[in-house]
């Protein structure tokens, strides 16, 4: 499995390392705990709890393995000044028509959290912004339709 390169501030990745720590030492033990107990209540085929366990047991387990793949191929994210809107700029954009302004930070989809104003590069609004100068209009697709904007400014 080959892991393309993971965009993150140094905040999301020091999260997501305490994260994987916590899955790995606290969760693990307590799902073998729930685990023990559950074939302590005998017949295995019926038993919900078992069941559940082992359920449990599993996502922890695909959570693991996600993030040690996204903390391999992660690369940390300084801020930056450039000319060009990309992964880690603070852009400003109006909407057409619109007088209100509003600055996005782009950002990795695992760390997009549009009511802090960290977009990902992968939406939609991302993707057109991407490339993008101050003053260059561009068009976003939305479930709305087609949204026209300017950048205002990058920073």
């Amino acid at each position: 499995m080959t892991a393309s390169a993971s965009y993150f501030t140094k905040e999301k990745y020091a999260e997501l390392e305490k994260e994987l720590e916590h899955l790995k030492t606290v969760r693990r033990k307590e799902v073998a705990e729930n685990l023990e107990y559950a074939k302590s209540l005998g017949d295995l085929s019926e038993n919900a709890e078992y069941h559940e366990a082992r359920e449990m047991q599993a996502n922890i387990e695909d959570r693991i393995q996600k993030l040690e793949v996204l903390l391999q191929s992660a690369v940390i994210m300084k801020p930056h000044h450039s000319e060009v809107a990309d992964i880690g700029s603070v852009v400003t954009v109006e909407r057409s028509g619109g007088q209100e302004q509003r600055a996005y930070n782009l950002v990795s989809s695992e760390e997009s959290n549009i009511s802090k104003g960290k977009l990902s590069v992968d939406s939609p609004l991302g993707q057109a912004m991407l490339g993008k100068k101050k003053g260059e209009t561009f068009t976003a697709k939305t479930p709305g339709g087609a949204v026209e904007y300017l950048v205002t400014d990058i920073a």
